[in-house]
């Protein structure tokens, strides 16, 4: 089954209308070298080998940074599967859509010299047309994100058919659908960071201007946010759970605050963790009152009725 990836064509699209008259799709991120046999089938080893190399080409660069840098040019060299659906901003509100129709290549001296060859279909989505949660997920996630899971809009769309949205004005914290089934926690929270208690303290974390903190690759998988504290000084890994919280999540989140200690932390950095969930229960009470650093958060949906 085919998979669908928004991918950038360079910062802000620039290189968008040479990616679509030349049919490729690619990367650079400053790797001056072919990696026609760098390439496994995970991305792991790949970032474990060429974030080093990344870092040094980068020395003003995070190692979060250079793990986004790296995941980015693994997925779109290797991860994107023959067959894959690619949709490609055009710097006007469109995307364009593309198939990816084959295998990596190298092009020294061009720019986005690791391509992908791909057939560009006689299609446009506005974004315009999209439902909120699908603009959430192709507007600020890097590089390239996996938006898979919006297979059915994405499909309507290019079907000719318009989803609906909500109508304009309706007040983004009584925006009820953002919850309807519990579906869209993370894009809420993200969308709405400033105005919650940890936007106080913490902002999710940004490359040179772009939010990537959201659904950060780790090798236990995809943490949900990753946030850093205003003086730079704490890490914070924030796990959703949407319902009720098990003590298993604790666990879980302390992977990830492993794998942000050992692989993404500077020196000076602390890693914290946050668990926000509908509710709790009596075991990961007691699970957390012996995990100082790990914090617990209820969330509440509200809504009201004004009269005009």
């Amino acid at each position: 089954m085919k998979n669908y990836y928004r991918l950038m064509l360079g910062k802000g699209s620039i290189h968008a209308e040479s990616c679509f008259a030349g049919n490729f799709i690619g990367t650079d991120f400053g790797i001056n070298q072919d990696l026609t046999s760098k390439l496994p089938e995970e991305w792991r080893p790949f970032n474990k080998e060429f974030i080093p190399i990344y870092l040094a080409k980068h020395p003003d660069k995070t190692k979060i940074g250079a793990g986004l840098a790296c995941g980015a040019l693994w997925t779109v060299s290797k991860g994107i599967k023959n067959g894959d659906i690619v949709l490609c901003p055009d710097g006007s509100g469109r995307y364009r859509v593309g198939e990816v129709t084959g295998g990596y290549s190298y092009r020294p001296g061009e720019i986005l010299f690791h391509r992908r060859p791909v057939q560009w279909l006689n299609q446009t989505i506005d974004r315009a047309d999209m439902s909120q949660e699908l603009k959430y997920s192709t507007g600020s996630i890097g590089t390239v994100s996996n938006i898979t899971g919006y297979r059915e809009e994405i499909e309507k769309l290019l079907g000719g058919a318009p989803v609906s949205t909500p109508a304009a004005g309706a007040e983004m914290v009584e925006d009820l659908a953002a919850f309807a089934m519990e579906k869209h926690l993370e894009e809420f929270l993200v969308q709405n960071w400033g105005q919650t208690e940890l936007g106080k303290q913490f902002d999710i974390y940004e490359e040179e201007g772009e939010r990537v903190g959201q659904q950060y690759a780790t090798d236990t998988g995809p943490l949900d946010i990753l946030a850093i504290s205003k003086d730079k000084k704490s890490l914070l890994v924030v796990e959703l759970k949407k319902g009720r919280a098990s003590d298993a999540v604790v666990g879980q989140t302390l992977r990830y605050m492993g794998y942000v200690q050992d692989v993404l932390a500077e020196e000076n950095q602390t890693v914290r963790g946050v668990i926000i969930a509908l509710e709790d229960d009596k075991s990961i009470r007691r699970a957390l009152a012996m995990v100082p650093n790990i914090a617990f958060y209820r969330y509440q949906i509200s809504f009201k009725l004004v009269k005009s």
